[in-house]
């Protein structure tokens, strides 16, 4: 199981060493995407503490 984990993982890295290599912008939009997500998520914690608090 451990090796089949660690063969995943270097596949996944290799594919996304590959994919900034080839389209550096096409990267930055998904990275961009990635990050507005999260900052949505932490948003919408933030919105469902404060109407617990109050």
């Amino acid at each position: 199981m451990a090796q089949a984990r660690k063969i995943a993982f270097y596949i996944v890295v290799i594919f996304v060493l590959y994919t900034i290599i080839t389209s550096p912008a096409r990267a930055a939009d998904l990275v961009q995407i990635g990050f507005e997500g999260i900052s949505d998520a932490a948003k919408g914690v933030g919105d469902f503490m404060t109407e617990l608090v109050n």
